[in-house]
């Protein structure tokens, strides 16, 4: 008998179905990419926490420079402060300074002026008012300025009778003398008459412009006839067709409108240069341009004007003015002057050892 065994069921499909899907954790992908989002999130933070740091080490820093320069700014106004300060203290050092040295100023001429005696200082006096007569006399030629200033001083030495003055008295007499032997010249008086003249000549008429005489009978003055009066003015227009006149002159110089504007301007610079010389004390060069201007007036104006008569009479008289007269220097009263004062220190000169010796003796 056959015996068939019955069929087992195989192990598949005894084992039941799963039927969940499978996770994806289980995948590569997944893993890395999980591992990659782990990364960058901490690569994050990681950035987050040193973009912290930095700002909180900006704000220390920027607090630290903010106090430096409070500091800074602090002891700068310190610093200028104490210059002030010390400017203020030097100015008033500068001050005391200067009022020191001008009392030792003040100190040196009390002493100097105790030290001399009543002798040195009216030689002095003598000697300034001599320099001065001759400052008068060699600068502006005042010769009425130098000799009240030598008698001025002569009155000074008398006022001190002194036997040893006897030869400064003699010397001050005898420029005196000389002086006084001077022509007296009016300068400010001859510098204004020539200034006066220069204003004139713009009035002055020229020769060629000079009209001729009227010598026409005029009318009575009693006629009252209208047949005289038409008479009178009808000759008196006749007679001025034809000219004749006696010159004084037989060349009146004739000149164009525009070198008679020149004419005047150099007959004004002749005056002018004449009273720079009578200024310079240039007797010459007064004399030579008075005697031109003299001239231009005889040649070219109209000598029977009474203005141009009487200019041309004041240039003949300032022509005659004693300018250039060689003035005395004074040196002989400077001279006896300064020999008086040497001989006056001299003795205060020998007295200074003496008085120099007992200290160098009490020193040692």
């Amino acid at each position: 008998m056959s015996s068939e065994l019955p069929s087992l069921p195989s192990v598949d499909a005894a084992r039941p179905v799963d039927s969940t899907p499978p996770s994806p954790w289980r995948r590569p992908s997944a893993v890395i990419a999980a591992v990659a989002v782990a990364l960058l999130g901490w690569q994050w933070l990681e950035n987050r926490s040193r973009l912290a740091d930095l700002q909180d080490e900006l704000a220390r820093r920027l607090t630290d420079s903010d106090t430096a320069a409070k500091e800074g700014r602090a002891l700068a106004k310190q610093a200028q402060e104490g210059v002030q300060d010390l400017q203020s203290k030097l100015g008033a050092l500068e001050g005391r300074i200067a009022e020191s040295q001008g009392q030792q100023v003040a100190l040196e001429a009390m002493y100097q002026e105790f030290s001399r005696t009543r002798d040195d200082r009216v030689l002095t006096e003598v000697e300034q008012a001599v320099t001065i007569a001759a400052q008068q006399l060699q600068l502006a030629g005042n010769v009425q300025a130098a000799l009240f200033a030598l008698q001025t001083a002569d009155a000074r030495l008398g006022s001190v009778d002194r036997p040893h003055w006897l030869p400064l008295r003699k010397a001050l007499a005898a420029d005196m003398d000389s002086l006084k032997a001077l022509p007296q010249i009016d300068a400010p008086g001859v510098a204004l008459r020539l200034e006066t003249l220069v204003g004139r000549i713009e009035g002055l008429p020229l020769a060629f412009e000079a009209h001729p005489r009227n010598e026409a009978a005029k009318a009575d003055a009693a006629e009252t006839s209208w047949i005289a009066r038409l008479w009178s003015e009808f000759w008196n227009d006749f007679s001025q067709l034809v000219r004749i006149e006696r010159l004084d002159r037989p060349d009146p110089a004739l000149l164009a409108p525009s070198n008679v504007v020149f004419l005047r301007e150099n007959l004004k610079l002749r005056l002018l240069n004449a009273r720079l010389a009578l200024m310079s004390r240039d007797g010459n060069t007064f004399r030579e341009d008075v005697r031109v201007a003299a001239q231009w007036l005889e040649r070219y104006f109209d000598g029977r004007n009474a203005a141009v008569a009487t200019a041309r009479t004041d240039l003949l008289e300032l022509q005659k003015t004693p300018v250039g007269v060689d003035l005395p220097s004074l040196q002989a009263s400077l001279s006896a002057v300064q020999r008086l004062q040497a001989a006056s220190e001299r003795p205060v000169e020998a007295a200074r050892p003496a008085a120099a010796a007992p200290a160098r003796k009490s020193g040692r």
